[in-house]
């Protein structure tokens, strides 16, 4: 066990640096002009000079790449840290998951809506290139990885305390049934004192209101008289 743990922990490692290498292989054609241009994904999230029919454009970041970038990088080096430290486990899946579905929702979405061409003209078409979904692929691998080390470890420091500690799934389990004996306990009131309390607060607020418009009118005719306005 103890075994399958270190691969999957290596894996998690191995699949979050493939990942993010394939943010620098080609992720999307661009057709401007009749010309085709290919940009590798640091360029579509950086944005970078491109020169298209000898003409030199600035292109825009697109911000949801480069979201998922740095996700991306953060997730694979938490995983390396996890060596040093077992706290950081519990985040990497996290920032793998999140990064996977939002790049897997680019891939599946209109490419129009995620790639920023801008200031490309007349831009006819925008395609995506198979190692997108490579990348998409190698996070979710990255994301399966981090979290089966995470819960095979955690399983393993469930069998070395004897049975003083619960593995994950139990104590999320235990969890929710403390949560639902804390809400039996609330007393919840009735609709006469709804209405009761609903009242007390309204008058607070009107009496209150009140006098604080009597206050300020008070104020700005004692500025007038003083300012002889």
């Amino acid at each position: 066990m103890k075994t399958v743990n270190k691969i999957c922990q290596i894996l998690a490692i191995v699949f979050g640096l493939g990942s993010v290498i394939l943010f620098f292989t080609n992720f999307a054609t661009i057709t401007t002009g009749g010309t085709d241009v290919s940009l590798v994904g640091a360029q579509l999230a950086f944005g970078s000079k491109i020169e298209v029919a000898g003409n030199e454009y600035d292109m825009a970041r697109s911000a949801q790449i480069l979201f998922c970038f740095w996700l991306t990088v953060i997730g694979t080096v938490i995983s390396a840290f996890s060596f040093k430290s077992k706290g950081l486990r519990y985040t990497a899946p996290g920032f793998g998951i999140v990064s996977a579905v939002y790049m897997l929702v680019m891939y599946l979405s209109s490419e129009g809506k995620f790639v920023d061409y801008r200031p490309l003209p007349n831009v006819t078409n925008i395609a995506y290139e198979p190692l997108f979904l490579v990348a998409v692929i190698a996070l979710f691998a990255f994301t399966v990885s981090a979290a089966a080390y995470l819960l095979i470890d955690d399983y393993l420091e469930v069998l070395a305390s004897k049975g003083s500690k619960l593995t994950i799934p139990k104590r999320i389990v235990r969890y929710f049934k403390d949560y639902k004996s804390e809400i039996k306990k609330i007393v919840w009131p009735g609709w006469k004192d709804v209405a009761k309390n609903t009242f007390i607060v309204l008058a607070i607020c009107l009496i209150i209101g009140a006098f604080i418009w009597v206050v300020d009118f008070g104020l700005a005719k004692l500025l007038e008289l003083i300012l002889g306005v």
